[in-house]
């Protein structure tokens, strides 16, 4: 089990992930996620998770530290359930039943907790989107070698393009629920039907393009020209 460090908490990237995990510590994390998904990072405190885990405040101290603390244990465990959710999906191979593991993904408040703290402009926010990226690039590698994936040039920027562009949609879900009726953060949005007006045009984009193949490749050679040229000269 991998582990990662951030100030002086040490946590399991996958802390309680893979079993019915019902510890306090699990508890208070959970309860956390949801309560920074339903009233923001701001008006989150320690009291109201405390309250909703049913715990005392002073087990948030005891087993994290500080609300800090419990921020990162909740970014930690959030990176897990989406790398969990999308290697599990690679893995699976070309003959995924696309429908059906929309349904069954189970990732509860994760993208409505994304969509509260991505708002923010922090070195906390910027770790969990620097880990999203790097396992973006890793399942993205996974797709290549289980035929789901074209290779690319670059993984990394194609990494930090998937992942940038499915977290702006998260933070601007209302405006996709008012245009398309379906909010990406509702915990219960792979049951709902709606999802496929969102889910068929994004997997059109992703899977086919928007450009011919001949317009693709002009303007494909056009960028691979200019990174020459930008590289010849630095």
């Amino acid at each position: 089990m991998s582990s990662r460090s951030r100030g002086s908490i040490e946590l399991s990237a996958d802390d309680g992930l893979f079993s019915d995990d019902r510890t306090t510590r699990a508890r208070i994390r959970d309860a956390a996620i949801e309560c920074f998904a339903e009233h923001g990072v701001a008006r989150t405190t320690a009291r109201k998770v405390a309250d909703s885990a049913g715990v005392s405040p002073g087990s948030i101290i005891h087993h994290f530290e500080s609300m800090e603390g419990l921020r990162v244990a909740c970014d930690q465990h959030v990176a897990a359930v989406i790398r969990r959710q999308k290697q599990e999906a690679m893995s699976a191979g070309t003959g995924i039943d696309v429908l059906a593991a929309l349904r069954e993904a189970n990732i509860g408040w994760v993208a409505g907790y994304l969509a509260q703290v991505l708002a923010e402009d922090s070195p906390a926010v910027a770790l969990i989107v620097d880990d999203l990226v790097a396992d973006a690039e890793g399942y993205l590698q996974q797709g290549v070698e289980a035929g789901l994936v074209r290779r690319t040039a670059n993984p990394r920027g194609r990494a930090a393009v998937a992942t940038v562009w499915s977290l702006g949609a998260l933070v601007l879900h209302r405006h996709l629920d008012r245009m398309l009726g379906v909010d990406l953060t509702d915990p219960g949005v792979g049951t709902d039907t709606a999802i496929a007006s969102y889910a068929g045009p994004a997997f059109e984009i992703l899977g086919g393009g928007i450009f011919t193949r001949d317009y693709a490749a002009h303007i494909q050679s056009a960028f691979t020209a200019s990174q020459t040229t930008n590289e010849g000269t630095t």
